[in-house]
Formats: structure tokens, sequence, C-alpha cells
């Protein structure tokens, strides 16, 4: 099939699992901090390891100088601090004030903003990364972890969303449903990632790094920063990240 049909599935794959988590907001009001500090940092050490073992290093092993991944990898990070800057969104963490120009928009669709930033690095990710399969087949296997991974990560992204709206009022069903819409987006980055990189030569090593600086902007700048809690539980978070590194590491060394 092709590479853009691929990203699709896996870009199916990982909404769904945003929607399984965004789905707890049936079961719970709120998560207490313990457990979704954990669950973030789980998020983040996934993120980390994914940006290395599948994106950055074959980037670096593609060209004779590491050029291409450096210039990549910092224009990844530019582009999510352009974005962060622009984009009208709310972080979820008590007292947290709204970022990006200036809006009329409701807390709700903020909020939904906020993770639906980080969903577009990484559907580019998985998107390059089967991209790059089309061109070595031996890396097919690598997109698959990779797209695995992020599904996992995007479970307690999906929950980060839909329990703070429902605590800010929201039914438990537009809860759910503002909670899976932060996820559509990246079916639609993974099939533009995926053509990108076969469409036009030469470009493959520059769109990996550049999925993987963003990834890591996204982690430093809001994950890990959400994860500690105002430093509360930062333990139960550190954690969580070298368990979702280990993961991470595992899926895309053993396939």
């Amino acid at each position: 099939m092709s590479p853009v049909i691929y990203a699709l599935i896996g870009g199916l794959f990982t909404w769904g699992l945003t929607a399984l988590g965004g789905a707890m907001v049936f079961f719970f009001k709120e998560f207490k901090d313990k457990p979704l500090n954990t669950m973030l940092g789980f998020a983040a050490g996934i993120m980390i390891a994914a940006s290395f073992w599948s994106l950055l290093a074959p980037a670096i092993e593609m060209g004779p100088t590491p050029f291409p991944a450096i210039v990549g990898f910092l224009l990844g990070g530019a582009f999510l601090h352009a974005a962060d800057r622009i984009l009208p969104h709310l972080h979820a963490q008590a007292g947290a004030e709204p970022e990006g120009v200036k809006s009329g928009w409701r807390r709700s669709v903020l909020l939904v903003m906020a993770i639906t930033l980080h969903n577009i690095p990484e559907g580019l990710a998985f998107g390059v990364a089967f991209g790059s399969a089309a061109v070595d087949p031996a890396a097919f296997p690598s997109a698959v972890a990779l797209t695995i991974g992020i599904g996992i990560q995007n479970f307690p992204e999906g929950a980060a969303v839909s329990v703070p709206l429902r605590r800010e009022g929201l039914s438990r069903t537009r809860s759910f449903l503002f909670g899976q819409a932060s996820g559509i987006v990246e079916p639609l980055a993974a099939m533009l990632g995926a053509a990108l990189s076969v469409s036009i030569q030469g470009i493959l090593p520059y769109a990996l790094a550049f999925a993987a600086g963003a990834m890591i902007f996204v982690v430093v700048e809001e994950l890990i920063p959400e994860a500690q809690g105002g430093g509360e539980h930062s333990n139960l978070t550190t954690i969580g990240a070298m368990l979702g590194f280990t993961v991470m590491m595992a899926l895309d060394t053993l396939l």
C-alpha cells in the first residue's frame, strides 16, 4: 500500500486511543494528581525515546554528515515555538492562563487546542516514518513501533483533556467529544508527513529530524511541566518518564 494509506491507518489507530483515554470521563469526574502526573510522565518518556530511536538516529544515518538532522531538529522546535506563541490554547494546570494571541474562545476550546498542538508533531512523526519505509522497507517495523508508542501515550493525553473539561462543568458526553476531537489532527498530519517525505526527494532526513525536534519541544515546554504539577509528586513523574522511555525503546529495538 501507499505510505500515505499506512499513515492514515496509523492515524486512525492513535486517534482511537486518544478517544479511549477521553472515555475515562465516563468513569471518573476527576483524576488525583498522583496517577495523572505519572501517566503524563509516561507519555513524556515515550515521546523522548521515539524522538531519538525512531526519528533522529535514522536521520543522522542517512547522510555523510549530521547537518540535515541538525537543521531539521532546530526547525521542528522553531515551528512548535511559533505555533505555541500564535495559536490560542490553555493548559490544564490549576491557575493556568490562556496562551497565544488573545481570543474570545471558551476555556473548553482552549483546553482542546493545547493537546491538539501536541498531536501535530506526533502525527507528522509516524507519517514521515512510513514515508521513510517507502524508501527503505527495513524501516517499516520501526514506523509501526513508533505508531504504537504514540498511540499508547495518547491514552493519558485524551484523559488529560476530557477530565479537566468535566471539572469545568461540561457534561460527560461533551467532555468526551471534545477530548477525542484533539486527536483528529493526527491522521491529517500523518498523511501530510508521508506525502511530503515521498514526493520531495532529499527531504526525508530533514523531515525525520523536524518531527523529532517538534516532539522534544512539546515534552520540555509543556508535557513535563504539566506532569510535575507545581513540584508535587515529581518523583512519580520521573518514574513514569523512565518507564515510558523503556517501553518505547523496547518496542523500537525488538520490532
